[in-house]
């Protein structure tokens, strides 16, 4: 993908480009994209979740306030580059981390603080619910959530109007559509793949289980409607104009596309929406998401049933804990680095630190880390401690330890991968993205003898989501003429460079003796959790 300034000034200008918002974890990003899908500009504001009252959440003055800023630096950006000012789009996308909480009454107000996807205190209810559909409901899910307000009998459940996630949130109020993406609807309650829409016999299910402790809740009235890609899915109003822009130069009126989770934009970002492809993104979570050929012969509660955002079906392997810890320990060298006299940056003593990880022993020296900064349903773990564990006689040097940071950062994922793996899923290659693929070829090594297939890493993995939610806006133009697979392999990633690597024979039996020892040691896991 080139940049002509000339070309892009103009585009801007004639609002010929599109702009894609995706609220992450850690960090809010905004992308602008021209004509021909490259990015041109970008902008970003950092952010963190509160554990407050033991339940994991972000304001609602956090999402505008980071919404504003990302989108001020955005602008900042094109200013610098290019010169001028956009004041309109051909389209814009919105997309956020998934599944979690946001219950409304009808007057629009929030009942109770957003729960995040990072919350694991619905085990009753989503125990109960995949009993009663025959249909894995993760703890996260939205509908797991609202099961589990039922049965603490929450004093809010009576006013819930509206039931959505955050991409669906910022969306409803930038348009004042209550919508969802199928592949972000996918998380908040099972979808049928013969519909693209919810599963009808899950509803009704669902419906007459809660009707008589709640007779007048019923998921048609409080559900977003689900859409799939390609779908306009509202417009710009002139209250979500000055949401995101309060300078007042963003003009209302632009076309949206459905908001969607983070998996979905994944995947698009990867080129990863057809059978037999998968990807992998690393964050504060870490998930793998495989588009199937057929569905699971058997309920998995360690994999989830999702869609791409065109409603195909996807085996997700969702794990809570992902590159935070990693970083935290990097930031803790750069710290040391800095009180030594260097002037090296965070990212400089990152990049050190994660290609020495490759002289480290193939099975990490005996080491043990374990990046549970949250609990862990795939490990059956309520609460997170993270931890560093080693014996007497293992080999502790600094090319081992950070080897086994990002085994740890990989470890749970792979315990996942391995149902996929015995219920006869095969994948061709997975797509990695994330700021952690930046070092090349060092967690794409070590990842592919995680999973045990082929990792490709493209020129756009770092771009992530937002360029993710932004190719989906564009689509918008195309989805008359070309379904989203094909879309996407001609019209996006016809020309993008993959660097493709193999698993190595040593790094993969190294990985396996050291998943043992992490297995095995998930009881010391349990017993920090219990103790500390």
């Amino acid at each position: 993908m080139t940049v002509d300034p000339t070309q892009v000034r103009e585009a801007i200008t004639a609002g010929r480009t599109t702009l894609g918002i995706e609220l992450g974890s850690t960090r809010i990003k905004a992308c602008l994209i021209g004509p021909d899908g490259a990015p041109v500009a970008g902008g970003s504001h950092e952010w963190e979740n509160q554990f407050v009252d033991r339940t994991w959440t972000y304001s609602l003055d956090a999402v505008w306030a980071g919404l504003q800023a990302s989108y001020a630096d955005l602008l900042a950006d094109v200013q610098q580059k290019y010169g001028v000012q956009p004041t309109t789009f051909t389209a814009v996308g919105v997309s956020a981390m998934m599944h979690g909480y946001l219950a409304f009454d009808a007057d629009g107000e929030l009942l109770v603080p957003f729960r995040t996807w990072r919350n694991t205190s619905t085990e009753r209810a989503a125990t109960a619910l995949t009993g009663l559909f025959g249909h894995n409901i993760p703890l996260r899910w939205s509908i797991a959530h609202l099961y589990q307000a039922v049965l603490d009998d929450e004093p809010h459940v009576p006013q819930v109007a509206f039931l959505t996630t955050l991409a669906g949130y910022v969306h409803w109020r930038l348009t004042g559509s209550k919508v969802l993406g199928v592949g972000d609807a996918s998380g908040v309650f099972p979808i049928d793949p013969a519909t693209r829409d919810y599963d009808a016999r899950m509803v009704a299910q669902f419906d007459e289980l809660v009707g008589e402790s709640r007779p007048g809740l019923r998921l048609a009235d409080v559900l977003p409607e689900v859409l799939v890609a390609g779908r306009e899915a509202g417009r710009l109003t002139d209250e979500g104009a000055a949401l995101l822009d309060p300078s007042g130069t963003l003009r209302p009126g632009i076309p949206f596309c459905p908001p969607e989770g983070d998996a979905g934009t994944g995947m698009v970002a990867t080129n990863a929406v057809a059978p037999r492809t998968g990807n992998v993104s690393v964050g504060t979570s870490i998930f793998a998401m495989i588009v199937l050929e057929k569905a699971l012969e058997r309920v998995h509660t360690e994999i989830d049933l999702v869609t791409t955002p065109a409603g195909d079906l996807v085996a997700m392997v969702h794990c809570n804990n992902g590159a935070s810890e990693l970083g935290t320990w990097a930031g803790v060298f750069h710290q040391f680095a800095t009180a030594l006299g260097s002037d090296a940056d965070a990212d400089a003593v990152f990049g050190v630190l994660l290609r020495s990880a490759l002289e480290g022993d193939a099975d990490g020296g005996g080491l043990l880390a374990y990046n549970y900064l949250s609990g862990e349903p795939i490990t059956g773990l309520a609460e997170g401690r993270p931890l560093f564990v080693r014996t007497p006689d293992s080999r502790l040097t600094l090319a081992n330890f950070v080897r086994t940071q990002v085994y740890g950062a990989f470890g749970t994922l792979s315990l996942g991968m391995r149902l996929l793996a015995e219920e006869g899923v095969e994948v061709d290659a997975l797509f990695a993205h994330g700021g952690l693929f930046r070092t090349a070829g060092v967690a794409q090594r070590l990842l592919a003898a995680a999973v045990g297939a082929p990792v490709a890493v493209g020129s756009a993995a770092s771009e992530g989501g937002a360029w993710g939610i932004a190719v989906l806006a564009a689509y918008l133009d195309a989805a008359d003429e070309l379904d989203l697979g094909t879309y996407l392999s001609t019209r996006v990633f016809g020309d993008a460079q993959v660097d493709a690597v193999e698993p190595d024979a040593d790094d993969v039996a190294g990985f396996g003796t050291w998943l043992q020892r992490y297995t095995a040691g998930l009881a010391v896991e349990q017993a920090a959790a219990d103790a500390v």
